[in-house]
């Protein structure tokens, strides 16, 4: 059986667009049933289409992505993942925008350890790259907090006949839905008061 090439994208949210990626695997002569798309975060590989690209791909085959990060996005996991394709299922993979990183190429000792190596380095780099996004936005957070800014959802005042109503509820005067109408109240924050009470 031939050889076969796949392309594999990655969007991190469904109002992220996909269509540069696609551009690129067209060019290669990729075709369309070849090419999977997720449009989920690349924090762990729950992701539909790439685990059924992962059952089809073979030995020999090859699989093409547009950047090293599409595979995650944390040191160890890009790595275990390569390791993992060229290794375990062994098919080669092309990564576009760093063209060291393609295992069709050099299949000697040297042109392995060249490009584990770079894969390593750019791991390693797009880990460090996300722990700095991580710290610059818990620093933002912290900053924000000591000037005043709240986050989350603001915090909803007790309305001031809530006893009174909550009393006749409890004495069964009234059911709960018409409790919960009087005090213009979500069943949940209704409960939660109670439970504070």
């Amino acid at each position: 059986m031939k050889n076969k090439i796949f392309g594999y994208g990655r969007v991190s949210s469904k109002d992220q667009n996909e269509d540069r990626q696609i551009a690129e695997f067209k060019k290669l002569n990729i075709e369309d049933r070849d090419i999977f798309i997720d449009k989920k975060s690349g924090k762990d590989f729950d992701r539909e289409n790439y685990n059924i690209l992962k059952t089809i791909l073979r030995e020999g085959d090859l699989l093409v992505i547009d950047s090293i990060d599409r595979l995650g996005r944390n040191y160890n996991m890009i790595l275990e993942e390569w390791r993992d394709i060229t290794k375990r299922i062994k098919a080669d993979i092309k990564v576009i925008d760093m063209p060291l990183l393609d295992t069709t190429l050099h299949k000697d000792l040297l042109g392995t350890f060249v490009c584990d190596l770079v894969l390593q380095v750019l791991s390693f780099n797009a880990h460090k790259q996300r722990e700095s996004i991580n710290r610059n936005q818990r620093k933002g957070i912290d900053v924000a907090k000591e000037k005043g800014v709240k986050f989350g959802r603001p915090k909803i005042e007790k309305p001031q006949n809530f006893d009174i109503i909550v009393n006749q509820w409890k004495n069964k005067e009234i059911k709960t839905k018409e409790a919960m109408e009087i005090l213009g109240l979500k069943p949940n924050t209704f409960y939660n008061m109670v439970n504070d009470m």
